[in-house]
């Protein structure tokens, strides 16, 4: 059977444990770089509620005045190119006093579209000018351009809500995998979560994607699935441990390795299925038709998704074995393992090395005169069992 056949039916035997280290290492350096990014790397709009700063915030989280306007195609901007138009707005605002509007350009039912937002604005005077001079570069009509202002108190309430879901979250994490399992299985939990949102805030910094409310649902939806997949491999874990280690049958280690090669193409099987979905929202959806909303989403679940995958079963898995393992139940477990090893060991090299059957005849003919037999004297050497037989052939 090939060796992605056994591993489908639960029977390979890869070494997940034993490579703990390599593991540790990729998600260092993952990590290192997401904080970089995070602390480091300076973004447009940095969200003034946080400390980070490379994370693009919305208006939602840092308030902001959200202006829509269609793009006619008789307009002075009809004819500019799709990549050439954000510059051409933004040269057109800045005379209004809105040098630091990022633009967005979207196409739906064949008419493009524009979405300016701007720092908040400080009076309503300021706000009709930056609305007027959107409406007239872009040759839409005051009817056909929306506003909406967001004043930073609520982007700032609306911050202090999810980071209060995010702490909720957790504590039930906590309580919950401490009853289901125990506490070393939740401290594994918590570490792998931390592992994904750490790493998937990161590449939001790194890629330069902007903070919406819809990113703070996708990333509790990917902390759920990432605990799902946790949950799943942990059960296992404690279904093998319990069959073998406990019963000093196996190490811990070993029993551990045995519950992740079974649990393995399960894991997945099950992210390949979800990341089917995600996929097709983020680059159908929001790559080729355009729906630029779906895109922090997307790129959130894809990417959490994977990071949840990963440190279910290369991240969480190998902290509780260190952990399980200074157990003095387990620990005595693995010496008495090692001690019948050694002991095998040592039987098998202290073993008789057995006769050796159906020797060559022509040994016997070539064997050395006895010392001190001339060629003149006669040997009293009794001739070697099988000598007259050999002899007798020979005639």
């Amino acid at each position: 059977m090939s060796r992605f056949g056994r591993a489908y039916r639960g029977e390979s035997e890869f070494d997940f444990l034993g490579r703990s280290k390599l593991w540790f290492a990729l998600s260092g350096a993952l990590l290192l770089v997401s904080v970089l990014s995070l602390f480091f790397r300076p973004a447009e709009t940095p969200c003034r509620q946080l400390p980070t700063k490379g994370l693009n915030c919305g208006i939602e989280f840092n308030g902001g005045l959200s202006i829509s306007a269609p793009v006619p195609d008789d307009g002075p901007l009809g004819e500019t190119d799709d990549l050439d138009l954000p510059g051409a707005l933004s040269d057109s605002l800045a005379d209004v006093g809105a040098e630091d509007a990022q633009i967005q350009v979207s196409t739906a039912e064949g008419t493009r579209n524009v979405q300016v937002q701007t720092r908040e604005a400080t009076s309503p005077e300021q706000r009709a000018e930056i609305v007027g001079g959107v409406s007239d570069a872009t040759g839409a009509s005051s009817e056909d351009t929306t506003s909406e202002s967001v004043s930073a108190s609520f982007g700032g309430e609306i911050t202090s809500k999810a980071l209060r879901a995010l702490l909720v979250f957790l504590v039930v994490i906590v309580v919950f995998m401490s009853w289901r399992f125990e506490w070393k299985m939740a401290v594994g939990a918590l570490a792998a979560l931390f592992h994904d949102m750490v790493i998937t805030a990161g590449i939001y910094a790194l890629v330069g994607f902007e903070v919406t409310p819809s990113t703070v649902v996708a990333l509790l939806t990917i902390l759920g699935y990432s605990l799902y997949d946790t949950v799943v491999v942990f059960d296992k874990l404690e279904e093998q441990t319990s069959l073998f280690a406990t019963t000093g049958r196996m190490t811990y280690r070993d029993a551990a390795n045995r519950a992740l090669n079974q649990v393995f193409m399960r894991s997945l099987n099950t992210s390949l299925t979800t990341l089917l979905p995600v996929s097709a929202l983020l680059f159908i959806g929001a790559g080729l038709l355009g729906a630029s909303t779906l895109e922090d989403l997307a790129l959130a679940l894809l990417i959490g998704i994977l990071a949840g995958t990963y440190s279910s079963i290369f991240f969480a898995t190998p902290i509780l074995a260190i952990l399980k393992e200074r157990e003095s139940r387990y620990r005595n477990v693995r010496e008495k393992v090692l001690r019948e090893q050694r002991r095998r060991r040592v039987t098998e090299d202290k073993s008789p090395v057995p006769a050796t059957v159906g020797a060559p005849e022509h040994e016997d003919a070539d064997a050395p005169v006895p010392a001190g037999t001339g060629s003149g004297s006669v040997s009293m050497t009794k001739p070697r069992a099988g000598t007259k037989k050999k002899r007798r052939r020979k005639r």
